[in-house]
This record gives structure tokens, C-alpha cells and sequence, in this order.
């Protein structure tokens, strides 16, 4: 899961993309870039780490251009470094940089072919690097010393056919214009608005509704899946959809954790389907624990407090913050090696411990993935003093690998994988644990709108919905994902970055 954003303006963008960068943070923490196009020069900015560390005021001094891209990296597969930064660059044809949120499922043969017939070379193990030279390849073949919208439309229509997977794209042409497509299915999300300006009117387009908001751009809407936005060096903005049957079937896991609950995704409010899901799942326990004995809801910070909120006031409990949390820790689902992860829930959360002594408490978080976050806090409740401790998960049992952009691990790694609801009680420690049911969650995000049909909900149902995903594809996919594979490629990592670090903070001309 990775941040994107461009901004097509009449005046400098780049203090707008970084700030677009910083609120879509919590989408990224790994690495961070900029770049930017002036008079047909292209500069960029990208690194490892935030994008408060990446971008000091001589980067940003650096960066000037009225049109410019940018990303934050969540690592999909494990791997990390400079040299995956984003946005990515081709120099043929015209100079042209992209940025993407997504995975692709047939990367592998994608890159045989373009190496084979398109005799494109690919620097990275990145499928965004793929996916950047099969559209230069494709805009390529138009054959145009100045690619019109009609020439950018047909690549991206060659794209479609091409690329398997979940992609959301933001690209920018020197000296011409930014481009922006989303996948046929349109799993990962992309949006794109408008501003007016003294000098004439911005055009923008993000991961997330909020990112518009907090720069003060109208969201227009969201783009269709497989459709692609143009705008033009001068503002000149055209629309058209490339793909031939495309279905709205978007990542219901972004309504449950990923996006901010102030964004507005597909015409659903995050905030909204979060509320839902805790009033469903309130109801599932006075179903069939009718007798509980809770005497207060604590959600685990930060994703699941709206849900713990509805759920409270259904149940008609007391709402208390028994966890306060560190915010300069990352999310630890998507960290390598269960000792990384173990001490950074210790150091991200400590408990409030009068708000668990001598209590019944129901602890809330939005989904279980290993458990490993669980069964700590968990133990931190009763080290405070709760008589019995139960856990509820606003999502459902996550039992299968995400292959669509979500670093979710190999199925044995898992908590929920192959066991039952009791077997993963028993597990994390709790008193007993309480699922929310993939109907109800489903209902919860499409009650915002009726109109989408379908979710993908593959790590809960294992229905992958592009059909291209098999048992072997799996496998491969575990053995670049477990814990030993992530550990090797770190420490690897730490001894090949000295090498790497400084070859990619420079302008590219």
C-alpha cells in the first residue's frame, strides 16, 4: 500500500506535494519522492524514510516546476532501500515519471516480455519500474514527436491489457502534461479534484479525498476503474475510460484500515462504514453473548476508535482510552521479524492502567492479522489489573495472503489461518474473542453506496478477483514474504545502502 499524488498549477507545487505526502503518511513510511517539471527539466527528491526527513529546505529550494508527482512507499513484498523510492524515470520516450499504489500479479512475465520484445532493461525488482516501461513502451509505439490525449489514451488502454493486478497510477510527461489510471477492477483508490486560483485553475489527484481537502482542492470525484485522467501542461484536462470491461470491485481492507476516516472512497465515508461495522458487530455479541459481563469498550489505537465508539453506545457501555500511543512508531503488522514487531507494540502503546483494574474489559481493534499485537496487549491489560479481557475485531478472520498491494504475509503466518475462533482465543490470550461476519462488514462499506456490487475480500473469503492467482503463484508469494526471507533481504540491505543511498537525491535533466 503506497500514498501517490500529482498537481498540475499555474505557480510552484512542490511545498503542495509535500504536503499532500504528510497527509498521506500513514499509507507509506518507508521511503518518500518528489519530482517536479520546469521548462521541460525534470528534478526530483526521494529517499528512505518519512517525508519530513526526506525533504529538508535545500531539497525543496531544488524542486521548483508547476507540475510534479509524489509518493510515499509502504513495501509490498518486504523489500526496502533507495533504489525502490518512487516516483520512477524513463528517458524514452519524452522523459517520463510515474508513481503507483498496487501490485501487479503477472509482473514475472511482464518483465521477461519486456526484455525479450520490448527490449526495455528494468533496474529494480519493482513491478511500479514494470509498470512505468510497458507505458513508455506502449506511448512509444504511437510513433508522435508531441503525444496528443489520444496517443496517451491508447497506451493506457495497451496497459489495461497487459497488466494483471491492482494498480493506481499517477504519471507526468516532460513538458507536456500528468497522467492518472486506475485498474480495471479500480481496487486501489484514486481521486481527483480541482482549485481556483488567481492565475487560473489546479488540477490534482490523490490516493485519498483528504489529501484535497487539507490543500483546499473541491474533490470532483473518483476516478472510474480503468479510466484515465489527462491534464496538460497549460490545464487542459480530458477524460476518457480505456478499458473494455470494467467493474468496480474495490479493497474493502481500506474501508477497515487503511485509508483515514475522513476520506471519502468510492462515494463511501470511511468514517461512516467504520460506524456501521461496530453497530453490526454490537449486535453479533448481544446475539450470542446476550449475558456479557463487559464493563467497558477500549479500542487499540487508532484505526479501530470509531468502531469501538458505535460499539459502545449499541452495547451501552462506557467508551475509555486505555492505551495511549506513540505516534513515531510505524504500523507493526508490516514489520520484518517477530522480535521487530514484538518490541515496537511495547514501545507504541503503554496502558492507562486505572482504566483496566479490577475490570472486564473489551478490547476493539480493527482486524487480527498475525496476533502478535494481540496477544501483547492482551497480556498489558491483565499486567494492569483486568479481570477478564475479551477481544473483538471489527473485521473478519484474515486467513489468506493480500496479493493486490497489502504486505499481508504468507498464509502460515496467519493467525487465523487453518484454526478456529476459539483455537486464536486461546492463542492471543483472550477470554474469548468475537469476529465481526463478512456479510455484515460487506453491508457495512456498500450501505454508503448501494451501487458497487462487489468487494474484493480476498484475504477473508481467498477470492482473488483478477482469476490469475494460484496456488503456485501463492507459494512464490510466501517465500518472498516470510519472516526469514524479510530478514535475509534487511540485513543485506543494511550492508549494500552506503553503496546506493546517494544515487538517487539527484535532478534528472
Amino acid at each position: 500500500m503506497c500514498g501517490i499524488v500529482g498537481i498540475v498549477g499555474k505557480q510552484d507545487v512542490n511545498v503542495q506535494l509535500y504536503d499532500a505526502l504528510t497527509v498521506l503518511q500513514h499509507r507509506g513510511q518507508d521511503a518518500a519522492g518528489i519530482m517536479v517539471c520546469e521548462n521541460g527539466h525534470l528534478s526530483q527528491r526521494k529517499d528512505v524514510g518519512l517525508a519530513r526527513d526526506v525533504f529538508r529546505a535545500k531539497h525543496m529550494a531544488q524542486l521548483t516546476g508547476t507540475m510534479g508527482i509524489g509518493h510515499v512507499r509502504y513495501p509490498t513484498a518486504g523489500s526496502s532501500g533507495p533504489a525502490l523510492a518512487q516516483p520512477f524515470y524513463v528517458n524514452s520516450p519524452y522523459g517520463i515519471a510515474m508513481a503507483h499504489n498496487g501490485n501487479l500479479t503477472n509482473s514475472d512475465s511482464l518483465l521477461a516480455h519486456l526484455f525479450q520484445s520490448d527490449l526495455r532493461h528494468v533496474n529494480t525488482d519493482s513491478d511500479s519500474e514494470v509498470l512505468l516501461n510497458i507505458f513508455a513502451h506502449e506511448l512509444q509505439l504511437q510513433g508522435k514527436l508531441v503525444p496528443s490525449p489520444k496517443d496517451i489514451f491508447s497506451a493506457v488502454t495497451r496497459v489495461h491489457k497487459r497488466c494483471v493486478g491492482a494498480y493506481a497510477v499517477v504519471g507526468m510527461i516532460a513538458n507536456y502534461g500528468m497522467v492518472a489510471f486506475r485498474d480495471p477492477h479500480g481496487i486501489r483508490p484514486l481521486v481527483f479534484g480541482k482549485k481556483e486560483t488567481r492565475k487560473g485553475t489546479a488540477y490534482m489527484v490523490a490516493s485519498e479525498s483528504v489529501a484535497l481537502d487539507v490543500l483546499g482542492y473541491k474533490l470532483v470525484r473518483d476516478l472510474h476503474p480503468g479510466e484515465a485522467i489527462y491534464v496538460d501542461i497549460a490545464g487542459n484536462i480530458k477524460m476518457q475510460q480505456c478499458a473494455g470491461q470494467p467493474k468496480l470491485t474495490p479493497c474493502i481492507f481500506e474501508h477497515v484500515y487503511f485509508a483515514r476516516p475522513d476520506s471519502i472512497i468510492d462515494d463511501i465515508s470511511v468514517y461512516k462504514s467504520r460506524l456501521r461495522m461496530g453497530e453490526r458487530l454490537a449486535e453479533k455479541i448481544l446475539r450470542e453473548k446476550p449475558d456479557h459481563n463487559i464493563d467497558v469498550v477500549i479500542p487499540i489505537p487508532d484505526t479501530s476508535r470509531v468502531a469501538a465508539q458505535a460499539m459502545a453506545e449499541r452495547l451501552g457501555l462506557k467508551f475509555r482510552e486505555g492505551f495511549m500511543k506513540n505516534r513515531y512508531i510505524g504500523r507493526t503488522f508490516i514489520m520484518p521479524g517477530q522480535q521487530q514487531r514484538k518490541k515496537s507494540v511495547r514501545q507504541k502503546l503503554n496502558p492507562v492502567k486505572l482504566e483496566f483494574q479490577g475490570k472486564n474489559v473489551l478490547l476493539v481493534d480493527d482486524s487480527i492479522v498475525r496476533g502478535t499485537t494481540s496477544q501483547q496487549i492482551i497480556q498489558m491489560a491483565r499486567d494492569s489489573g483486568a479481570k477478564k479481557v475479551y477481544m473483538a475485531s471489527a473485521a473478519p478472520p484474515v486467513r489468506f495472503p493480500n496479493v493486490y498491494g497489502i504486505d499481508m504475509p504468507s498464509a502460515q503466518e496467519l493467525i487465523a489461518h487453518g484454526r478456529s475462533t476459539e483455537q486464536i482465543a486461546e492463542l492471543i490470550g483472550a477470554d474469548w474473542l468475537i469476529y465481526q461476519d463478512l456479510n455484515d462488514l460487506i453491508t457495512s462499506a456498500q450501505e454508503g453506496n448501494p451501487t458497487i456490487k462487489q468487494f474484493d475480500c480476498a484475504v477473508f473469503d481467498g477470492n482473488y478477483i483478477t482469476g490469475d492467482v494460484d496456488q503456485a503463484y501463492l507459494d512464490q508469494l510466501a517465500a518472498a514474504r516470510n519472516d526469514d526471507a524479510k530478514t535475509s533481504r534487511d540485513k543485506y540491505k543494511q550492508q549494500d545502502q552506503a553503496d546506493v543511498i546517494g544515487l538517487h537525491n539527484t535532478s534528472v535533466g
